[in-house]
């Protein structure tokens, strides 16, 4: 098969295959990191978790991604990318490492209780605001690697589906090292060993990068470039362009508006879920069984993540983008409050896999939107705003639940504000679908990322 002969000749690229195994070797580390940020977090028992906790972690993870995200081009065009990926991958060691060290530090005599979790939040802040530039330096410098465009193509649908595999199977041991650690009588050490796997991991990414040569992976030398702080001010003005681009565009507006809704949404009903996993459905003392049934519900997301994948393109050629974007609000509108107000275990799983697929297809719709409206010399803009906005409605969420919610999770009124979120999205995007000029479906992407 082509597609088969086509990967083997990528895979006997030696640049390739070392880039290839930093990016592995760094996101397996970042699943486990993840995992025991969480689990120190969220089922430690040691630590009474709040949704106010829970919605710190979930902004340390993702507000560097958005934050500091426009801006790692910056430097990633001025400094040696292949330093970039080992120093950056130290780094991020090293910062890990002190992480644990503050994870264990309260069960130390000399510093019991003594370590503020702001000083914990900080040091794991560090390691995912590294971590963005670290992931920028991979896909930069992809191209060098390789020869041909068709081989480009390749590797971009490789290497960031290998990556993503590699982010699931290392949350996957965190997750079993964070069960078996909780149901033994070692509690935060067991994160904070979880924690310390992940440093390792992080220098094993920063030696293999090691194996390419300085010069390999770019920028190639050429004149001075403009000074920084002129470089992160045009960065700062290109995004503003972007904004007012969108902003001449009220379908792509108005679609990214309902995706943030309904980002917003999936980060609410999150929190509820990690809180009813932890106190909830599960005895006192049963952290384990509490993360074993997170583990769950975040297998059954994904499946809805997937299934959204496969049906997405078949139902976009025949209702259109705006009407399949609409047709998941609505479906999320009238099944979410059936599904979660009862509380029960079986119920509120049902409805994982049902904001999994819904958010995702919403998704895939709206990115074709905007691709297809907005001019391509400021698409690159304006999906940097999209990832921002992205992250940011799903933070936002977080802690307007942590505002709401009780510490068992049982909210009604939480229940209910989603419900009205998703009807008030179904009803913009079926306003805008009859006010639209008519347009045949595009070709939707197949992304799968959340």
């Amino acid at each position: 098969m082509p597609a088969v002969r086509d990967l083997r000749t990528l895979l006997m690229l030696s640049g390739f295959r070392r880039l290839l195994a930093v990016r592995l070797l760094s996101q397996f580390s970042d699943g486990v990191f993840q995992v025991a940020l969480a689990t120190y977090v969220v089922f430690s028992p040691e630590k009474q978790a709040s949704p106010a906790a829970i919605a710190s972690a979930m902004a340390v993870l993702l507000l560097p991604y958005s934050l500091v995200g426009p801006f790692a081009g910056v430097l990633l065009d001025r400094w040696s990318r292949r330093q970039i990926l080992c120093y950056g991958s130290l780094l991020r060691a090293a910062l890990a490492a002190t992480t644990a060290a503050l994870m264990a530090a309260p069960l130390a005599p000399p510093l019991a209780g003594s370590v503020p979790d702001g000083l914990f939040l900080l040091s794991a802040l560090c390691v995912t605001a590294v971590n963005r530039f670290v992931l920028a330096g991979l896909s930069a410098s992809l191209p060098r690697v390789v020869d041909t465009e068709g081989q480009l193509v390749l590797g971009n649908s490789l290497t960031p589906t290998a990556g993503t595999l590699a982010a699931t199977a290392g949350a996957g041991v965190g997750l079993l090292a964070g069960a078996v650690g909780l149901a033994g009588p070692r509690g935060t050490s067991a994160d904070a060993a979880t924690m310390l796997a992940a440093a390792f991991g992080y220098v094993c990414a920063g030696l293999a990068a090691l194996r390419i040569a300085h010069a390999a992976l770019g920028p190639d030398p050429g004149p001075s470039p403009p000074r920084l702080l002129a470089t992160a001010a045009g960065t700062v003005s290109g995004l503003l362009a972007g904004l007012r681009h969108l902003a001449a565009r009220p379908v792509a507006a108005r679609a990214l508006a309902s995706m943030a809704a309904l980002r917003f949404c999936y980060g609410a009903l999150t929190v509820m879920m990690l809180m009813l996993c932890r106190y909830a459905w599960t005895g006192s003392g049963d952290d384990g069984g509490a993360l074993t049934l997170l583990g769950l519900a975040v297998g059954i997301s994904a499946a809805g993540f997937f299934t959204a994948a496969l049906i997405t393109p078949w139902a976009v050629s025949r209702l259109g983008r705006l009407g399949w974007i609409a047709l998941c609000s609505t479906a999320a509108a009238l099944l979410v409050p059936l599904l979660v107000l009862p509380f029960r275990k079986e119920t509120v799983l049902a409805a994982a896999f049902l904001v999994g697929l819904t958010t995702q297809g919403a998704k895939i719709a709206t990115d074709t939107v905007v691709q297809s409206a907005v001019a391509d010399d400021y698409r690159g803009r304006v999906f940097a705003l999209y990832d921002m906005l992205f992250n940011v409605a799903f933070v936002t969420a977080a802690a307007a639940a942590a505002l709401v919610l009780p510490p068992d999770g049982r909210s009604t009124t939480l229940a209910l504000a989603v419900t009205a979120l998703y009807a008030l999205a179904a009803a913009a995007v079926f306003h805008v679908k009859h006010r639209a000029p008519a347009s045949r479906p595009a070709p939707v992407s197949r992304e799968t990322s959340s």
